[in-house]
Order: structure tokens, then C-alpha cells, then sequence
């Protein structure tokens, strides 16, 4: 059983930073590629950023210059660093990890339960 808790959400005026954690416990050999989604009243879920087990990143357009996808791969833990944040940005968000077991396991999915991030004056 892999579980990811999320942390960092909260309410913040446009302008302003909040910065996400979500780290992964439970029976993980090794975790290959994380991160973040959101999902927004009335829209599809959106992919924000994402990392590598190498560390090479992609983030959505819209959050490019404004938003840092990091990990601390000693804690099984990944960041979001969200600056100049906009009413656009509200949201709930989702962490998420592909990751095996064992040496020669399956690769499986594993997704953290949400964290509301409101911008808004």
C-alpha cells in the first residue's frame, strides 16, 4: 500500500505564493515520475508540472515562469512552488506518482487526496 499526503494548500491573494508538498509512503522500491494535476469547477483535470526520476520537468503553459516542480528524492517527496498566483489558479490539487514495489514489480499509480488552493482578494 503506497500513500501520498499533500500539504500547502490554502487561501492567498492574487500576487501572492503558496508552495505544495506531497510525499509518498508505504511499500515503494523506487518512484519514477511525478506530479501535479489540478481540477477546477467546471473543468477537465489539467497536468501543471511534472518531474522525472532524472529530474527533467514540464509544466502546463499557463503556469510557466510563475510555478517550480522539485522533488527531494531521499523523502519520496514532491514540491510545487507556486508564485504570482491568479484567481485562474483555484483549484484542487493533486499529486500524483508512478512507482514499483520490488526490483521486478509492475509499475502502479498512486494519487494523494487533494488540496484546495483558493487565490482570490
Amino acid at each position: 500500500q503506497v500513500q501520498l499526503v499533500e500539504s500547502g494548500g490554502g487561501l492567498v491573494q492574487p500576487g501572492g505564493s503558496l508552495r505544495l508538498s506531497c510525499a509518498a509512503s508505504g511499500s515503494i522500491f523506487m518512484i519514477g515520475d511525478m506530479g501535479w494535476y489540478r481540477l477546477a469547477p467546471g473543468k477537465q483535470r489539467e497536468l501543471v508540472a511534472s518531474i522525472t526520476s532524472g529530474g527533467s520537468t514540464n509544466y502546463t503553459d499557463s503556469v510557466k515562469g510563475r510555478f517550480t516542480i522539485s522533488r527531494d528524492y531521499t523523502k519520496n517527496t514532491v514540491f510545487l512552488q507556486m508564485n504570482s498566483l491568479k484567481p485562474e489558479d483555484t483549484a484542487v490539487y493533486y499529486c500524483n506518482a508512478d512507482f514499483i514495489t520490488s526490483p521486478i514489480g509492475a509499475s502502479h499509480i498512486a494519487w494523494g487526496q487533494g488540496t484546495q488552493v483558493t487565490v482570490s482578494s
